[in-house]
C-alpha cells in the first residue's frame, strides 16, 4: 500500500512506537502516524466476539479466550501489544467493536456527535490515539478546510435562542455543551481517510498545546459490519 499521508502538510508519518511517542507536533502538523501495513485476520476475532450492544468494549482476557486460527492469532497479538504500549505510557486505551455511536438528533442544525467533525478537548496535556484494526476508518480534515459551527451565523443565531442567561455566560454555555468543539467542512474541503492499522496520534485541545487541534470524525459505519477501534 503507497504511503500518500505524507503529501499532507498535517500529517507527520513515523515508522516506529518510538517516534510515534517522541515526535512533537509543530507548525501545521496535528496529526502523527505510526504508519503500518499489518498481517493477520482481525475479522475473524471480530466474527468470535460477543456482541452486547451497539458498542461493546474488549477486555484484553476477551481476546486471550478467543480460540483462532493462526492468522487470527497474529492480528491479536498486535492489538495486544499495541494496548500494552500505549498502557506503558500511562494511557488507558480501550478496544471498542462498534456497530455504531449514538446519534445527537435533538437539534436540526447542529450535530454534537462523534459524526460531525469535531476536536477533542482536555484540561491536562494528553493526545488522542486511535487504530482502526477494521471496518469504516475514521477521517480528519486540515483546520483551514473547516468553519467552527458556532461562528455560522444562522448556527450562532440559533444557538442564542437556545440560551436563556445572560449575554455573558454564552460562551460557557457554548463551552459547557461541547457546542464548540464542532465544525462544518467548507465547500470543496476534502477529508482525508486514516485508513487501517494505522496508528494515529492526534493533537487535543488543551492549555499548554501550541497547535490547532486536530479536526476528526467518526465514519459511517458500513452496512453489516463491524469496526474494531482502539482509543485513548
Amino acid at each position: 500500500m503507497k504511503n500518500t499521508f505524507s503529501d499532507h502538510k498535517q500529517i507527520s508519518v513515523v515508522s516506529t512506537f518510538s517516534e510515534l511517542i517522541d515526535s512533537n507536533f509543530q507548525g501545521e502538523s496535528n496529526a502523527i502516524c505510526w504508519y503500518r501495513n499489518l498481517v493477520g485476520d482481525f475479522q475473524e476475532i471480530i466474527g468470535k466476539l460477543e456482541i452486547k450492544e451497539n458498542i461493546t468494549e474488549v477486555s484484553v482476557d476477551d481476546l486471550l479466550a478467543l480460540q483462532l486460527s493462526e492468522n487470527g492469532n497474529l492480528a491479536r497479538e498486535i492489538i495486544i501489544a499495541d494496548i500494552q504500549q500505549l498502557t506503558a505510557l500511562g494511557a488507558s486505551p480501550v478496544l471498542n467493536l462498534i456497530q455504531n455511536y449514538e446519534r445527537d438528533d435533538e437539534f436540526d442544525f447542529i450535530s454534537t456527535d462523534v459524526y460531525s467533525f469535531h476536536v477533542d478537548r482536555s484540561p491536562i496535556p494528553t493526545d488522542t490515539f486511535l487504530c482502526t484494526y477494521h471496518g469504516a476508518a475514521s477521517e480528519m480534515l486540515p483546520n483551514d478546510q473547516v468553519e467552527q459551527k458556532i461562528l455560522i451565523s444562522e448556527i450562532r443565531e440559533k444557538l442564542k435562542q437556545l440560551h436563556h442567561g445572560p449575554e455573558n455566560e454564552f460562551d460557557n454555555f457554548l463551552e459547557e455543551n461541547f457546542f464548540d468543539l464542532h465544525y462544518q467542512p467548507k465547500p470543496n474541503a476534502k477529508p482525508v481517510n486514516l485508513g487501517l492499522g494505522h496508528l494515529w496520534r492526534l493533537a487535543v485541545d488543551h492549555p499548554s498545546q501550541h497547535v490547532l487541534p486536530c479536526v476528526h470524525r467518526a465514519p459511517i459505519e458500513k452496512e453489516n459490519e463491524y469496526r474494531l477501534l482502539l482509543i485513548c
